[in-house]
C-alpha cells in the first residue's frame, strides 16, 4: 500500500467488522458456488486464512515488497490453493485482479493513506470488481480518536485533511506517512458518494469507523 499503516495495537481482538465479513462468507458459501473474497491489505494473512479455512477463494492484495512474506505464512497454513497473492499499491487498483468479481472485499485502513478524493475513486473501483449485491467491508482511523492529538488537520475539512500524526503517536502506533481521519459521517458520505448503497456504520470504543455497503 502506498502508506505503511500498521495500528493493530488500535483496535483489539476479532472486531465486529470482521465478525460480520466472515459471517457473511458462511452464509454465501454454496456447495456448487464457491465465496470470493479480496482483502487489501493483510501482511499477516490473519483474516485471509480465516475466510479460506470457511471455503472461499481468496486474493491477498499488497506491495510487492511482501509477497515472499506472504506467500510463506500461506504455505505455512497449508492453504496454497485458497489463497492466491496480487500486487497492489494504492491508490489505483490493477486493471483486472484473480477471483474478480467478488462476493466479499475487505480493505483496513488502507483507505486512510491516500486523501478522501483517492479513497472515493478507490472505492468506486472496488465496487466495480464485486458482483451485484456483493458487499464491502471498511475499517478507517478516526477523527474522535488518540490519534487527533497534534494531527496538524484536525480542524479541516474532510477532502483537505492528510497530515501527519503527531510525533509521539506515529512512533507509538508505527504510523509515519501522512493520513487522512474520518469522523462516521465522513465514511458514510464516502461509501455513498461512490455509489453503495449504505448498510450500516459504526464507531468504536477506541474511535476508529467501520462501514459496511453493498453494490447495487
Amino acid at each position: 500500500m502506498s502508506a505503511n499503516i500498521n495500528a493493530n495495537s488500535f483496535d483489539t481482538g476479532a472486531d465486529d467488522l470482521e465478525r460480520f465479513a466472515l459471517e457473511e462468507c458462511v452464509k454465501r458459501h454454496r456447495v456448487d458456488q464457491r465465496v470470493s473474497v479480496l482483502i487489501l491489505p493483510d501482511k499477516r494473512c490473519e483474516m485471509a486464512i480465516k475466510f479460506a479455512r470457511l471455503g472461499a477463494q481468496v486474493i491477498v492484495a499488497e506491495q510487492a515488497e511482501l509477497k515472499s512474506e506472504i506467500e510463506g505464512r500461506i504455505l505455512a497454513a497449508g492453504l496454497r490453493d485458497e489463497i492466491i497473492f496480487a500486487t497492489c499499491t494504492l491508490p489505483a487498483l490493477p486493471d483486472e485482479l484473480p477471483g474478480e468479481p467478488y462476493d466479499i472485499i475487505v480493505i483496513r485502513r488502507g483507505l486512510c493513506s491516500v486523501p478522501y478524493e483517492d479513497a472515493r475513486q478507490l472505492v468506486r473501483q472496488m465496487l466495480l470488481k464485486l458482483k451485484i449485491g456483493g458487499k464491502i467491508y471498511v475499517s478507517v482511523l478516526g477523527l474522535h480518536s488518540e490519534l487527533s492529538e497534534g494531527y496538524a488537520a484536525s480542524e479541516a475539512g474532510i477532502d483537505e485533511r492528510f497530515s501527519l500524526l503527531a510525533p509521539a503517536l506515529a512512533d507509538k502506533y508505527g504510523i509515519h506517512e501522512p493520513v487522512c481521519l474520518y469522523t462516521e459521517r465522513n465514511l458514510f458520505m464516502l461509501l455513498l458518494e461512490a455509489g453503495a448503497s449504505v448498510l450500516r456504520t459504526q464507531t468504536t470504543t477506541y474511535g476508529n469507523v467501520k462501514g459496511i455497503a453493498v453494490r447495487v
